[in-house]
């Protein structure tokens, strides 16, 4: 089968990597990851990539007078590796209205929160310091504003009374690692369409209760 190729923009660790890299590696995953792009050359997240053979790039902002010219730069790249789908996995930077524009429904993030809760950074201390009884995660389209694009699937996490933010934070990042490559099974799989800003699935057959429901 054609797989969806996809480019996994990066800054940091790579945790949200390795978890697409695993699910990746299964033959019946229906999308293959073509290269990992940082602007950050010492980005732990590229040595996982370069050992599961994925090609890696270093582009880094200082390198470009501003940042329209870096979007491009960006953009080049990923037309010329043919990407259907870019997945930005802790990639810290923002980008351009004309960089989102040009991939309109081709660029998706993951999110430390259930949006449209707690946007922007810090996002689980948000949670914890307002006291909220659950967070969780949300993947979702990019659009040029923050954390604002239609959400794709989400994950619910307990705040627990014995939980600390390092606690909540972790569980969150477990259930990242969970929904994430179920995203792209969606968009590889075609059982989704956004119908008047919002994402509807279209197949019927397809039961996210094993994504969505909370996890004790």
């Amino acid at each position: 089968m054609d797989k969806l190729r996809l480019a996994i923009p990066i800054s940091g660790n790579g945790t949200n990597l390795q978890s697409l890299i695993d699910s990746c590696s299964d033959p019946l995953f229906p999308a293959k990851i073509v290269i990992v792009l940082s602007d950050n050359p010492q980005a732990k997240g590229l040595l996982k990539a370069r050992k599961a053979g994925i090609e890696t790039i270093v582009i880094e902002e200082k390198c470009f007078e501003t940042q329209s010219q870096y979007d491009a730069e960006l953009s080049k790249i990923f037309k010329t590796k043919g990407i259907d789908l870019i997945c930005l996995a802790g990639f810290m930077r923002l980008l351009s209205k004309s960089f989102c524009t040009m991939w309109h429904n081709k660029l998706i993030n993951i999110h430390p929160s259930l949006l449209p809760a707690f946007k922007g950074l810090n996002a689980p201390k948000q949670a914890f310091d307002a006291g909220a009884r659950f967070s969780g995660c949300s993947v979702h389209y990019v659009r040029p504003k923050i954390d604002s694009g239609p959400v794709i699937i989400q994950a619910v996490v307990p705040i627990m009374g014995n939980d600390t933010l390092k606690s909540i934070t972790m569980k969150i990042l477990e259930e990242e690692h969970r929904i994430y490559p179920e995203a792209i099974r969606l968009i590889a799989d075609k059982k989704l369409n956004i119908q008047n800003g919002k994402v509807v699935i279209t197949n019927h057959n397809y039961h996210l209760s094993s994504i969505t429901n909370p996890t004790v």
